[in-house]
């Protein structure tokens, strides 16, 4: 009996032991990356903004491909080239097996002038749906590819340290494809950029201009809604101003429709179980005061968080378009897109990396977020392997975020100091999530 109990207690003495060195070990490697991490900030601010200065719009990030490219083959790591038309591919083998751990930064700018006086802001003109406009980096992607960028470099100094491979996806077309084109994670996971070898995980972060440097901002499940863009094209009958009963006029028609595709969300969806919201951005129409058109077109966005209540909103947006126009002697088409899915983080892998968070960020800084309208392509990763995506303060620390400037507008700014935390983070997920993996 003695044996027995002296033999259990050398068993757990050793398990212990083993743990504490693991633990120790595990400790030393972060304060590594910590080391390292903030020796090459300043670089890493430096890349940020040379991307930032000459942004590129989806499925024509060229140039960007080419330097994320060049940088990740100087740190050794192996190159895949042109997936997706310009996104590119690091794989980094670690020195011991593990699971394949993929990280995402999007690279694509936006078509919108930067209003933002920095002395490395955007000049640079493009080509959008055939119209020339200002090309800027609106929603961060530039400090998203930085980041990531920033975590190959150091990965790839400690690789022997490392359990597993590491797969970097610099992501074009997140904002999504022109017309006509296909693009985004859709089509790097056609081309197979999950496979060979195959992922087990992927993490991505957004950086959020609203958001204080040095927060994280989580959530499991549904952190980012579902998205569907509506094309109504309406159809009357043209004729003089002065006498509208000699025609149908699609403009009315149209103002119709706008106010009943309100009522899908405010009289028919259950909103106790999950917002929605459908916003027409454009209506186009007409070319003088005296005569009614023959036709109308409304585009506008879908927005939900709820996978049924996403199916019901577009039966009963199809249903109210086609029934209001036909009300009025009028013909409608509608087209709406296959769009984005929710971005939902895998309910176990968020319970389980969520320590990795409050480590790099410390904990009191790691805050539970309630779900937001925005959207991300990158709920096309999760559809096919778990998958946790967050949010990183960008917001100058003191200042108030009613004063920020949101996502997709001239003023946009984030602070180049946010971008330390975030090469800190997808390290600490990457060792993390290599060393627990069975």
């Amino acid at each position: 009996m003695n044996r027995s109990i002296s033999g259990i207690s050398t068993i757990l003495l050793v398990l212990i032991f083993t743990n504490t060195v693991f633990s120790q070990k595990k400790d030393k490697l972060k304060v590594d990356v910590d080391q390292r991490a903030e020796v090459i900030e300043n670089t890493v601010i430096e890349w940020r903004h040379h991307l930032h200065q000459y942004p590129e719009l989806s499925n024509r990030e060229f140039k960007t491909s080419a330097y994320v490219a060049e940088k990740l083959e100087s740190f050794g790591i192996q190159v895949q080239k042109g997936v997706a038309h310009t996104g590119v591919v690091g794989i980094l083998k670690g020195g011991k097996p593990g699971p394949v751990i993929a990280l995402r930064a999007d690279m694509d700018g936006l078509p919108v002038v930067e209003r933002v006086p920095l002395e490395w802001a955007s000049e640079v003109k493009g080509e959008f749906n055939g119209q020339e406009v200002g090309v800027m980096h609106a929603c961060g992607h530039d400090t998203h590819v930085s980041i990531l960028l920033g975590t190959a470099q150091v990965l790839s100094e400690i690789k022997e340290d490392l359990r597993g491979t590491i797969k970097f996806i610099f992501q074009p077309a997140e904002e999504g494809a022109p017309v006509g084109e296909e693009g985004g994670a859709e089509l790097m996971i056609k081309e197979g950029v999950l496979k060979n070898p195959d992922v087990d995980v992927i993490f991505g972060l957004h950086i959020n201009s609203q958001t204080e440097v040095g927060k994280i901002l989580y959530k499991p499940e549904g952190i980012m809604a579902a998205v569907n863009s509506f094309n109504i094209k309406v159809h009357g009958k043209q004729t003089h101003g002065s006498a509208p009963w000699d025609g149908i006029d699609p403009i009315v028609t149209s103002a119709l429709i706008i106010n009943g595709l309100q009522t899908t969300v405010s009289r028919q969806a259950k909103l106790t179980e999950a917002p929605a919201v459908v916003t027409v951005g454009a209506i186009h129409s007409g070319v003088r005061s005296n005569i009614i058109p023959e036709e109308a077109e409304l585009i506008g966005t879908i927005r939900t968080l709820n996978e049924d209540m996403r199916v019901k909103i577009l039966e009963d947006i199809r249903r109210t378009v086609v029934t209001i126009a036909e009300s009025q002697g009028a013909r409608a088409e509608i087209e709406i897109d296959k769009g984005y899915p929710i971005t939902y983080n895998d309910s176990e892998l968020t319970a389980q990396m969520l320590p990795s968070l409050q480590e790099a960020a410390g904990k009191e800084n790691v805050v539970l977020r309630k779900p937001m309208t925005g959207a991300e392509d990158f709920s096309f990763f999760q559809q096919q392997v778990p998958g946790m995506f967050f949010f990183l303060g960008g917001m100058p620390k003191g200042k108030d975020p009613k004063e920020a400037y949101p996502h997709h507008t001239p003023d946009f700014f984030v602070a180049d100091e946010s971008m330390l935390l975030g090469i800190k983070t997808f390290c600490y997920l990457v060792i993390d999530y290599g060393n627990s993996a069975k």
